[in-house]
């Protein structure tokens, strides 16, 4: 596993990157250390902004674009730190929803499932984790429980408004899901491929679909293409006052009623979430995140293995999580953890 930064969106500059949709797009560095990445952070960040890239006036670089300066190891010290406990860490079940995402089979009136936690080897993972915050010095906030992942109002609930994706969520059945994604793609990717001029080798997202579909027998179509064929559904200037709503959905459960309420609230520097959990609810507004290598744990599904199945141990880091343009912060969070613990384990062809 190696350590990443997922910067703020327009931090770095997707310009000729192939585009899925320009609000959540993002390139950043992976690397074997937060060293090696502060490196290449600021190798990567442009010392101004990019004229092809209107979101890169969002953030402003450090002096130098030197990220190391914040690699220090007494980060954690006096550091506020959110545990996020319902969804990430522990199951919880959300409103009900009328039928929608979150309710259980059987329609409206129906139960709502429960959602989200960890299991007991990543909750063993993530207790250590938060003890290693406390012997660093840092305040550990406990819970710091994000308010619309425990809105008891459905519209206001995030985990009952997630992204359209799939068939089931096609044109007409898409009511209680954000089109951000399927708008987005075909918007933008559109518009990319008529970026290229004559050297595009297709012209429309209709005609990559069009290829992948003749291109059965050479798996095309094995991965992806049912949210292809829901964002080419999509009409640019139909449907546009739609994803202008569902966007400043988004943008209110995932940041104004997300992150940015409890970390205000709480004066945070940054939530810890296990994994990666926290990618979805910090891409809606499009914050960073530092993820460190931390532990082994059992590569298990949900629903797990049958008995007796040994799953494979696989790598299990912790992500620091913090709103727009926060990267130095969350470097120097992420490197004083990083150098406390000293977890990573190098895969046994590639140390």
């Amino acid at each position: 596993m190696l350590a990443a930064v997922k910067p703020t969106v327009g931090r770095i500059s997707r310009y000729g990157v192939i585009p899925i949709t320009a609000d959540q797009d993002t390139a950043g560095p992976m690397a074997k250390s937060v060293a090696d990445v502060a490196i290449m952070f600021g190798v990567l960040e442009s010392a101004s902004p990019d004229p092809n890239d209107p979101a890169t006036r969002r953030c402003a670089p450090p002096p130098g674009r030197d990220y190391t300066k914040f690699l220090n190891r007494a980060g954690l010290k006096g550091a506020r730190i959110g545990i996020p406990r319902a969804f990430y860490y522990e199951r919880i079940t959300p409103p009900e929803a009328g039928g929608g995402r979150g309710a259980a089979p059987g329609g409206r009136g129906a139960a709502p499932e429960g959602r989200g936690g960890l299991a007991d080897d990543q909750k063993q993972a993530m207790a250590q984790a938060i003890a290693v915050l406390r012997k660093e010095g840092a305040t550990v906030v406990d819970p710091a429980d994000i308010p619309s992942i425990v809105d008891t109002d459905p519209k206001d609930n995030f985990l009952l408004f997630g992204q359209c994706s799939g068939v089931n969520e096609g044109r007409g059945k898409d009511e209680r899901c954000s089109v951000d994604l399927k708008y987005g793609m075909k918007r933008d990717f559109n518009k990319w491929l008529a970026s290229l001029g004559a050297a595009a080798p297709l012209e429309t997202l209709a005609d990559l679909r069009a290829f992948n579909t003749a291109h059965q027998k050479a798996n095309a179509i094995k991965y992806g293409q049912s949210n292809l064929d829901i964002s080419d559904e999509m009409d640019v200037e139909r449907d546009r006052r739609r994803y202008e709503a569902d966007r400043a959905k988004d943008i209110r459960l995932g940041g104004t009623h997300g992150i940015d309420e409890i970390m205000k609230a709480q004066r945070l520097d940054a939530l810890l979430f296990p994994g990666a959990s926290g990618a979805a609810i910090a891409a809606k507004p499009g914050y960073p995140t530092v993820i460190v290598p931390y532990a082994l744990v059992a590569n298990a599904p949900t629903p797990p293995f049958p008995a007796g199945f040994d799953a494979k141990l696989s790598p299990f880091g912790v992500s620091f999580t913090g709103m727009a343009c926060s990267e130095p912060k969350l470097i120097e969070l992420a490197y004083a953890f990083e150098q406390a613990t000293k977890k990573r384990v190098p895969p046994p062809q590639f140390p």
